[in-house]
């Protein structure tokens, strides 16, 4: 992969998943977005193993878009592996889910979440957050050389 990955998008809603890579691509946010479908998954390619084996684990993500209810592997449990591991710590990592409930948001933050964002319901909302995150994240936010 020659291009720098910018958004990694795991989302396991097609509808949803579909919606911020609508958003991402017609802000021009995202030249290379990656979209995987569960937390194994997403897992398996950041780490390099399972059908990623082989992969440049050194192409890191500017920004993760992660999802909490996730199959196989829950959206908390990725975000404790990727706080655990000493190069992927400093990836800002943005919770999009529709979970309003306290427990999820404290346990997220507790955890290293960069943010915190509960998905909107129709397109133009869903366009206009995803548009202020993905210009603050990817275009003003500033990232150390890791």
């Amino acid at each position: 992969m020659n291009t720098p990955l910018e958004v990694l998008l795991i989302e396991d809603n097609p509808h949803d998943a579909e919606l911020a890579i609508r958003a991402l691509t017609e802000l021009n946010l995202a030249d290379h977005l990656i979209h995987l479908i569960d937390g194994q998954e997403a897992l398996d390619f950041l780490f390099g193993t399972g059908a990623y084996e082989g992969r440049d684990v050194n192409q890191l993500p500017k920004v993760i878009l992660l999802d909490l209810k996730l199959p196989k592997v829950n959206g908390i449990e990725v975000l404790r592996e990727l706080r655990a591991n000493e190069r992927m710590k400093c990836i800002p990592v943005v919770i999009l889910t529709s979970s309003r409930e306290e427990r999820d948001i404290s346990e997220a933050y507790h955890l290293g979440a960069n943010s915190y964002v509960v998905k909107p319901m129709n397109f133009q909302s869903y366009l206009d957050v995803i548009g202020n995150m993905g210009s603050y994240w990817l275009k003003i936010n500033l990232y150390p050389n890791v």
